[in-house]
């Protein structure tokens, strides 16, 4: 990104397998941005809480683990390593158990306030694409561009077998069913449920590639930090 442009935030939300992962970390590379994801940081807490022996009901117990965890994100070559009290959690915190469960921890009030806490120091300096579920309506509410990205059902579900490999555990009926729920679950839950905040762009990445959207969100990116640079002159 050019040195006249002003650096701002990009907070992007949507379901489950729309692609914000791989989406996000386009749009950071193209413009030399941080870029947090805060699933994995709620996949970090659902894994150490099932390797604890926290149920979701353990609110209490799981909530303290939160608060005592220390979880840094790590930019490499080879993408994003997430650290867990030290330890690298990357590839166990992508399995499918911890899929199927870290919705039912994501719930927990002490639990998303602190990672909201965390998320928020990691934006402060500007420059950061962050994405998740409630960004845009939650955590960094006054992000300078707000995209809401989703996909249909079944291409989500898609996406999701053809990352388990050659040798699935899961059928691609059974993966579209655990994201219709986990849908559920993060729109109904009480605390900063999934909604398109007001202000953001809904983009539908059915059909279309990674690239062409992380494109799409980085020329807007671009064109609104030029924007402000203009303002502020």
């Amino acid at each position: 990104m050019k040195s006249s442009s002003r650096r701002i935030n990009i907070a992007i939300d949507g379901p489950a397998g729309a692609g914000k992962s791989t989406v996000a970390r386009m749009v950071a590379r193209d413009m030399q941005y941080i870029y947090v994801d805060t699933g994995a940081m709620y996949r970090t807490i659902a894994l150490k809480a099932k390797e604890a022996g926290l149920a979701p009901n353990d609110a209490e117990k799981v909530a303290e683990l939160a608060r005592r965890l220390e979880i840094r994100l790590i930019p490499g070559p080879d993408g994003q390593k997430v650290l867990a009290d030290g330890e690298d959690v990357s590839a166990r915190i992508r399995s499918q158990d911890v899929s199927r469960s870290v919705s039912e921890y994501a719930k927990i009030k002490e639990v998303r306030s602190r990672m909201a806490d965390l998320q928020r120091q990691m934006a402060v300096g500007k420059g950061v694409v962050m994405d998740g579920r409630d960004i845009g309506t939650h955590v960094l509410p006054d992000a300078e561009l707000k995209v809401f990205l989703t996909a249909s059902p079944r291409e989500r579900a898609l996406r999701r077998f053809k990352e388990l490999g050659d040798r699935p555990d899961v059928t691609l009926e059974e993966l579209e069913r655990e994201i219709a729920d986990r849908d559920r679950n993060d729109r109904e839950r009480e605390i900063a449920p999934l909604i398109q905040a007001s202000d953001a762009r809904l983009v539908d990445s059915t059909g279309r590639s990674a690239e062409d959207v992380a494109k799409e969100i980085t020329e807007w990116g671009l064109a609104i930090s030029r924007t402000i640079s203009a303002e502020e002159k």
